[in-house]
């Protein structure tokens, strides 16, 4: 037998650093890989949202009924936000040296009330809720906010809160006068976890909601006297390739004036809205120049983002095949959450402009 040699070897390499990449990477259809799978198809809905947080502090959250009577039939048997987790809370706040100061909500009240940091707060939310009953008690409910509160989910203790009887929206069984006012006062922020996501799920009967926002892969490493230069950079990359975005900007301000934003929602869900803000984010962002290359470095933090973030709504129903869920996430984040999310085995990407007709 022949001996492979080094000069064997040379040539094969040599082939294979000429083959074309696209070749390479059709040899294998990953979504053809499910045709046959005999479990059902989990049914995928995103929801592009504004930020609620933006629009003026007069805006009315009944203006959302008919967006969630929409969202209602569909009827979603979990539901994601664009929130990060407490677990991801507590590693930053773990690791300053890498993650910078803390960027999330404080658990402090919380831990004074319940005597659980993070952990042991989530640790016993998934003990109660493994052992949930089918029909909890005020008591129970109450209980569970807490825990919520002090795993630092505040959208999935607001689904507690919101699924109490009135009479029962008081102190006791872990929550005290200071987590009290905060529950009340979560449901007048301007926020599309607290307005949609948490009165949907209460009305339906869900437990709570889920976090799967992510930062860990977009803190961009340049020396702290640089950051003014890259948000330069940034700003002037993202402006270059506004026009189309500032002309389909003009007729959304119209319709966020309405007392009614289902038109609000049918608009930033239309294709040709979210290829603006997808030209805006990434193409105008890599044509840029830049000496360092910084819209290109934050091009990268934006992709490694998304794909955390899709990798975390996948994982919230990894044990239920078949599963509805609603991903409610910022519009500009959709078209990569609905390829990405689509390309998964047995995942269907349900159409947004069909829900919200």
């Amino acid at each position: 037998m022949k001996s492979w040699g080094i000069g064997n070897r040379a040539v094969l390499l040599a082939g294979l650093a000429a083959a074309p990449i696209a070749a390479l990477a059709q040899a294998v259809d990953l979504t053809k890989l499910d045709t046959d799978a005999v479990s059902p198809r989990a049914q995928v809905l995103v929801l592009g949202t504004l930020h609620l947080r933006e629009l003026p502090k007069d805006f009315d959250p009944a203006a959302l009924h008919e967006v969630l009577e929409r969202l209602a039939i569909f009827k979603p048997d979990i539901i994601t936000i664009e929130a990060l987790t407490g677990e991801e809370c507590d590693l930053v706040a773990r690791h300053p040296t890498k993650y910078g100061a803390a960027f999330c909500a404080t658990t402090d009240a919380a831990r004074a009330a319940t005597g659980l940091e993070v952990p042991a707060a989530m640790a016993a939310v998934d003990k109660m809720l493994k052992a949930w009953p089918t029909l909890p008690a005020p008591a129970q409910r109450r209980r569970l906010a807490s825990l919520f509160l002090a795993a630092n989910d505040r959208a999935s203790a607001y689904v507690q809160w919101l699924q109490l009887p009135q009479a029962e929206r008081r102190v006791g069984d872990g929550l005290d006068a200071p987590l009290v006012d905060m529950l009340i006062g979560l449901g007048n922020r301007n926020d599309e976890s607290f307005q949609i996501a948490a009165p949907l799920a209460a009305r339906l009967g869900l437990q709570r909601v889920r976090a799967v926002d992510n930062h860990t892969g977009d803190n961009v490493d340049i020396p702290a006297d640089r950051d003014e230069a890259f948000g330069h950079a940034l700003r002037d990359a993202w402006n270059s390739g506004r026009a189309e975005l500032d002309e389909l900007d003009k007729p959304l301000a119209a319709l966020k004036k309405g007392t009614d934003f289902l038109p609000v929602y049918r608009y930033v869900n239309e294709p040709a809205y979210l290829r603006a803000l997808a030209e805006v984010n990434v193409r105008a962002t890599m044509r840029s120049r830049s000496p360092e290359s910084y819209p290109q470095m934050w091009v990268g933090g934006w992709e490694i983002r998304n794909l955390r973030m899709v990798a975390n709504v996948r994982e919230t129903f990894r044990e239920r095949p078949g599963a509805r869920v609603l991903s409610i996430v910022g519009a500009s984040h959709k078209p990569w959450f609905d390829s990405w999310l689509g390309q998964l085995q047995g995942v269907d990407i349900i159409d947004a402009q069909a829900v919200l007709k």
